[in-house]
């Protein structure tokens, strides 16, 4: 009975023994432990999630920025040259007229009534200088035949002088005249449009003392612009090379209103602002641009020939200037120091450091270091889609 306990106890022991064993070895498996598997212990990071974009080549302007103020081609302030009254107003407030049009008629009668007096005064004197005429040669024949003293015949020379004299003196006079009967008909002297009326009917205007109109030609039209004085030399290569376009954007800088060629560069810097003023020509036709506006000025200094471009959230600045991460055909990243030239609508012009058709990281940058694996997430989903599966697997679309 004694030794049968014994067995009893003992085989208790054991299943208890083994037990313990079994939940410690599931315990240290589950841990990771010395049993795990070994698969499992060699977990590989999973690709960051990035988002790419392909760089591609086309004709693309590069452009110096400028903020500038459409200014009229011609501004004139009509003013009358003679005194009168007003008696007609042959034009619209905001009208286009032609130079020559008539746009205000003065009472022209008493300058009329001059040129009138001025041509009978000139009749008068011709008569006077035919009867001259015929005394001198009357006196001439007598002083042959010791008729005439000679004194005579000298005074009636005179006589004629003076009448000629005369004469001349009355042409000039009516030539006065009617230029005071052309200057009562106040004409546009350019084309352009008329702006707001400064007299009504019937009031009496004095010569060159008040502006009645102003008449503003604006086809063509200039914009005048600033630039910085270092783009000066730029500028100057630029055009020693012909004509340059300049693209007229609104104030907002997002549609373009017109395009003209660069004129002129200012003749000097302006030492407040380091700044130089330069002028546009835009022909206007449509009369898109209108004096006194401000607007953004783009003036394209060349065209870069297929010229390497990529959206401008592909370039990132480091401690060494730019750079692109560039996925290479083996799903990791290079991490690319390029120049840009200049950035426009979000595309980067890039001077050097990329080739047309490689793939650019635009979104997921700041995941990234030099040889970092990636999944890209090119679709409609975006980015987010791409997470890992869990914290030691990898990541999946």
């Amino acid at each position: 009975m004694g030794k049968l306990f014994k067995l009893i106890i003992w085989c208790a022991a054991a299943i208890v023994g083994v037990s313990i064993g079994l939940v410690a070895f599931h315990n240290n498996t589950m841990r990771g432990g010395p049993s795990a598997n070994t698969a499992a212990a060699r977990t590989v990071p999973a690709p960051v999630p990035v988002m790419t974009a392909t760089a591609g080549t086309k004709n693309t302007p590069v452009i110096i920025r400028g903020l500038g103020a459409v200014t009229a081609y011609n501004t004139v302030g009509v003013k009358s040259r003679v005194e009168g009254n007003v008696v007609d107003v042959n034009f619209k407030e905001g009208q286009e007229v032609k130079a020559g049009d008539l746009l205000i008629q003065l009472d022209v009668r008493p300058f009329q009534a001059t040129l009138d007096q001025a041509d009978a005064n000139l009749a008068k004197d011709q008569a006077n200088l035919v009867n001259a005429q015929k005394d001198l040669v009357r006196y001439s024949d007598l002083l042959k035949r010791s008729f005439a003293p000679e004194q005579q015949v000298a005074t009636q020379k005179a006589t004629v002088a003076a009448d000629e004299a005369i004469i001349a003196g009355d042409k000039a006079m009516i030539d006065a005249a009617k230029l005071n009967v052309e200057y009562a008909s106040i004409r546009s002297p350019i084309d352009g449009i008329t702006g707001i009326r400064q007299v009504d009917l019937g009031n009496l205007v004095q010569a060159n003392s008040g502006t009645l109109v102003v008449v503003t030609q604006i086809k063509p039209i200039y914009v005048v612009f600033t630039i910085p004085e270092t783009d000066i030399p730029r500028v100057r290569s630029a055009m020693s090379q012909g004509k340059l376009t300049v693209l007229a954007y609104d104030p907002a800088d997002q549609k373009e209103i017109a395009r003209g060629t660069l004129e002129l560069v200012d003749n000097q810097v302006d030492q407040a602002s380091g700044t130089v003023k330069l002028k546009a020509k835009f022909p206007n036709k449509d009369e898109a641009l209108w004096p006194g506006q401000f607007l953004n000025a783009h003036l394209v200094v060349e065209t870069v020939e297929n010229g390497v471009t990529v959206s401008s959230a592909a370039v990132q600045t480091g401690p060494r200037g730019t750079f692109v991460y560039v996925v290479k055909p083996d799903n990791t990243v290079e991490m690319r120091p390029v120049t840009v030239t200049q950035t426009e609508d979000n595309v980067s012009l890039i001077g050097s450091g990329l080739d047309e058709g490689e793939q650019v990281v635009t979104v997921g940058q700041s995941r990234l270091t030099p040889g970092t694996a990636v999944a890209i997430a090119n679709n409609n989903t975006g980015i987010a889609a791409v997470t890992p599966a869990d914290p030691g697997g990898v990541a999946t679309q």
